[in-house]
């Protein structure tokens, strides 16, 4: 077979498989918003839910994912970006530094049903923070630092070594060549890394179960005290989120537009990831262009 012929059909191959990816993706996007939209008004995303009567809503379901997101990035990126930054820029070869990597690949690889029940025993039962947005931010915490860790180190190392040597060459400290000259040059694989880590924690829906629990106290949005049981800020109360939301109410649901609010609710959590990717990728490059005063993000 001629090199040109083989170049032909790889080439062919290889672009019908993305195109199967695409229609997959599309398809799959396309029923849940298509069974889901005709069902999402301002009504259905600012009421309570309702057990056994229809017109429920998912307000504090939405409120909940919202508040455990911001929660979870606030634990994951430092502790993730300092990891990552001291196994690209400080950790020396050597037993210590492979068996760190070692941790990381096989916290990548726990199931989650197996952490939130680890997550139950050790931070809800243990240390007493019982069912609660902060006992479910930390286990995500555990799923996403294993990406966020590698991310960064690949970023960090990605970066050319001429970048450095100059940054060397200028008398500049090692800490000042990480935040001025590394740090903007990675900022796109790192936004990459914190979208998907969102992903995780908008989608993820077992260990939450263990974690976070499965019922929502009366919350009162008047009320800004983040110690109040009722306030919506209290990170030590117990939160359902959307993805929780939907799944009991697709196995335990009573009301009877329960497939109705289903589809809706799965819709909104679909929409809140395409939109949360794009802003992300959008503060990304307005961050890269005032660190590196570039027009044009690379």
């Amino acid at each position: 077979m001629k090199p040109k012929t083989a170049d032909k059909i790889a080439t062919g191959v290889i672009v019908t498989f993305s195109l199967i990816i695409v229609a997959v993706l599309l398809a799959l996007l396309g029923y849940i918003l298509f069974r889901g939209l005709s069902h999402i008004s301002w009504s259905f995303l600012t009421s309570v839910p309702q057990t056994i009567r229809e017109g429920g809503g998912i307000g504090p379901q939405l409120f909940n994912s919202l508040f455990l997101l911001v929660l979870t990035l606030l634990i994951t990126i430092p502790l993730g970006l300092g990891a990552g930054i001291y196994m690209a820029e400080y950790a020396k070869p050597g037993k210590i530094t492979g068996a760190i990597r070692l941790v990381v690949e096989v916290l990548s690889s726990f199931p989650s049903i197996v952490v939130g029940l680890f997550g139950l025993l050790l931070i809800v039962n243990t240390f007493g923070f019982g069912f609660s947005l902060f006992s479910g931010a930390l286990v995500l915490t555990i799923f996403n630092l294993p990406l966020m860790v590698r991310v960064t180190e690949q970023a960090f190392r990605g970066v050319a070594k001429e970048q450095k040597e100059a940054g060397l060459a200028l008398g500049l400290s090692k800490w000042k060549i990480i935040t001025s000259i590394l740090l903007p040059v990675a900022l796109p694989s790192l936004v990459t890394g914190t979208v998907l880590a969102a992903g995780r924690v908008f989608g993820e829906a077992a260990a939450l179960l263990f974690t976070a629990g499965m019922s929502t106290p009366r919350l009162d949005f008047t009320d800004w005290n983040p110690l109040s049981p009722t306030s919506p800020i209290n990170p030590f109360r117990p939160a359902e989120t959307l993805a929780v939301h939907i799944w009991k109410i697709n196995s335990e649901g009573l009301a009877p537009d329960a497939a109705a609010i289903a589809a809706g609710a799965s819709a909104v959590l679909v929409i809140l990831v395409l939109v949360f990717n794009l802003l992300a990728r959008w503060l990304g490059r307005v961050v890269y262009r005032f660190f590196t005063a570039s027009k044009v993000m690379e």
